[in-house]
């Protein structure tokens, strides 16, 4: 029986000096996975999603042409389980029809996956057994709250009872003054 994958998308990556942090997010749902990974290859994600391009290929930009000029193609990315806090990944490449599951560090695998612009996915057993932290809110509750602005009122929001500007109040008497003179 296949294990069933949950797609997920790069929220973040936290970085150290000696360390870092990429933050999976569940597109369906409100779960982080936290995975510590090197500091090269958190540089190595940040630089193709911020959309650097170096002048000479970078390893995970060499590996990626070299799959595409050996007819290959990268269709998914699955973080394919953990042991004693170990994270493992599968990269699955096409190639003439067939599937390849190449093992690979999480790391590596996400760095290709942003490279190639394919799906990562998680298995879930591993959202089921690893630790996680809860987005604040979805995507769609913050789509719904902006709809909601759109329509909004300060009434709606401060109620009937608008307070008092004592600044402008004030302002208004020293006008006054000043014209009375």
């Amino acid at each position: 029986m296949k294990e069933k994958e949950i797609e997920v998308k790069i929220y973040s990556i936290a970085t150290s000096i000696t360390e870092s942090i990429i933050f999976l997010d569940e597109i369906n749902g409100i779960r982080l996975l936290p995975i510590w990974i090197g500091p090269f290859e958190a540089q190595a994600i940040a630089m193709k999603m911020s959309g650097y391009a170096s002048p000479r290929p970078m390893t995970h930009d060499l590996i990626y042409k070299i799959i595409n000029k050996l007819g290959g193609k990268i269709i998914k990315t699955v973080i394919s389980d953990i042991e004693d806090n170990t994270y493992f990944a599968k990269i699955h490449i096409e190639k003439n029809g067939e599937i390849l599951e190449i093992d690979s560090r999480p790391s590596d695998a996400i760095a290709l996956a942003v490279r190639s612009g394919s799906p990562i996915y998680v298995a879930e057993k591993i959202f089921n057994s690893a630790q996680t932290v809860t987005k604040p809110i979805t995507e769609e509750e913050v789509s719904e709250f902006k709809e909601k602005l759109k329509n909004m009122t300060p009434k709606d929001i401060i109620g009937e009872n608008l307070p008092k500007n004592k600044e402008k109040e004030e302002g208004d008497d020293n006008e006054q003054e000043t014209d009375n003179r």
